[in-house]
């Protein structure tokens, strides 16, 4: 174990020696370790991104909070989105500690979200016109969420890993929720079935964008993927993507629904699903922040982020001037 003063001491080339070899050994980077610049800029801006996206990702569903079919929906919903915005905050705090040492915090973050420099999920940029949307999207899109979040409680970075340990259990019991919605409108009227096929119609090809492209290929070999190399994350985009047909597939087929693709199947002799391709430049424009929702959830959250303006610059006010509350 390197002490703090000879660490010091080390030239950059044997910092990022001692650090690969901490990664290799499976140790957990905390905020305060020393780090490379690609290593911090990557979990900046993937911490980032999910922390946003699962704020603008409660929007679609809280359209629906005032408009839930019983009561006891409503509530349910309402749980949902509270918990939705409790992670995305968790998220930007971890986040921010990444930042401090370029001078930058939260406010950085979410004007670069105003801006549409920084990116949320494909998914939540789309409509959900119906209340088998909010049924979709709690049980596949919270689905395939989950997928990735599991993954990443073994990430090399420990605030991250830790925080998402509390996501996922709250993240199980959305699963729940969402599977007691489809159920219900699965074995529900002729109506209530039409509408949850024609929700899964509109949603099949943002669910499978929703884990991004494969791996690009440069000059024969796999590009390095430096999440995997770090350890921030253990798998491919397009392993995720086979996990979740081989969940989901069987499933939604079980309810008697159809999906949206007449080329999907099982490849039994690569293992693997084969699926009809996504349009990857549609994906590439809805990230950029030109999605049908886009400007509308964006002018939403601004809003709220401006209203509640008072409240920051109160508790600014008391951190500064060292005011005991409570």
């Amino acid at each position: 174990m390197v002490n703090v003063a000879s660490f010091e001491n080390l030239t950059d080339q044997e910092k990022y020696a001692h650090f690969m070899e901490r990664i290799n050994k499976g140790e957990k980077i905390e905020a305060e370790d020393w780090m490379p610049d690609d290593y911090r800029m990557n979990l900046i801006k993937l911490i980032s991104m999910h922390g946003i996206s699962e704020i603008m990702g409660a929007l679609p569903e809280k359209e629906w909070v005032p408009k839930a079919p019983t009561l006891h929906r409503k509530l349910a919903i309402m749980a949902k989105v509270q918990d939705e915005m409790g992670h995305g905050q968790l998220l930007l705090r971890v986040a921010e500690d990444l930042m401090k040492p370029l001078g930058k915090n939260r406010e950085d973050i979410m004007q670069d979200l105003f801006t549409k420099r920084l990116k949320f999920h494909n998914v939540f940029h789309m409509p959900a016109p119906t209340w088998a949307d909010a049924a979709i999207i709690a049980w596949l899109v919270d689905g395939a969420a989950i997928l990735t979040q599991t993954m990443l409680l073994k990430t090399s970075y420990g605030p991250y890993g830790r925080a998402l340990k509390r996501i996922c259990q709250e993240e199980s019991f959305h699963a729940k929720h969402g599977e007691s919605l489809v159920l219900a409108l699965a074995s529900g009227t002729t109506y209530q079935k039409k509408m949850l096929q024609e929700a899964l119609n509109r949603w099949w090809e943002s669910l499978l964008v929703f884990f991004g492209p494969k791996s690009a290929k440069v000059v024969g070999h796999s590009k390095v993927d430096i999440n995997i190399k770090y350890k921030i994350r253990s798998k491919t985009n397009e392993e995720l993507r086979q996990e979740f047909l081989t969940k989901y597939v069987p499933k939604i087929k079980k309810l008697g629904l159809i999906i949206p693709d007449e080329t999907l199947r099982f490849d039994e002799e690569k293992g693997e699903w084969v699926y009809q391709e996504p349009d990857w430049k549609k994906f590439k424009e809805i990230t950029k922040g030109n999605g049908p929702m886009t400007d509308n959830r964006l002018a939403l959250r601004r809003e709220s982020y401006e209203n509640t303006k008072w409240v920051r610059e109160a508790l600014t006010h008391v951190k500064d001037k060292k005011i005991l509350v409570g």
